[in-house]
């Protein structure tokens, strides 16, 4: 996939690389096929083009229920093993609140209020810490 190339992924689900990063733009609802689908995509992406992020922008996403917060936790994790940080942009507050009530914590994703700034944290460089974690270098 080359640079500003968007191509469905998962039948519907579009992803933009942008330089480093892979922008996935999830709209509506997502389904349990075209969840798998994804996933598998983006790892398959990732491993091939050593993309160093990924930004899931669900502006376009009203509710939000426990399968796609395990399917955005799963891909967050995935992300994590292929060496690439995974940011979600543009949540709602309905949905923060609806993630807050289910109990979803969502490990190993970190969040920004839209995409500019998703892709700036992305921008970061990761020093690892002494207890051997990993966290983004203040500006």
């Amino acid at each position: 996939m080359s640079e500003g190339f968007s191509r469905p992924v998962a039948g519907h689900v579009p992803v933009l690389r942008l330089g480093d990063v892979l922008l996935v733009t999830l709209q509506g609802d997502l389904y349990d096929s075209s969840a798998q689908q994804l996933q598998q995509d983006l790892s398959e992406t990732i491993a091939r083009s050593g993309v160093t992020g990924v930004v899931i922008d669900i502006s376009g996403v009203e509710i939000v229920d426990s399968f796609l917060g395990r399917v955005l936790a799963e891909i967050a994790a995935q992300t994590e093993l292929l060496a690439a940080r995974t940011v979600l942009a543009g949540m709602r507050p309905a949905v923060a609140i609806t993630l807050v009530e289910l109990g979803l914590t969502l490990p190993g994703l970190r969040t920004a209020l839209n995409t500019e700034a998703a892709m700036e944290l992305l921008a970061r460089p990761v020093v690892a810490s002494r207890s051997g974690g990993r966290h983004e270098e203040s500006p």
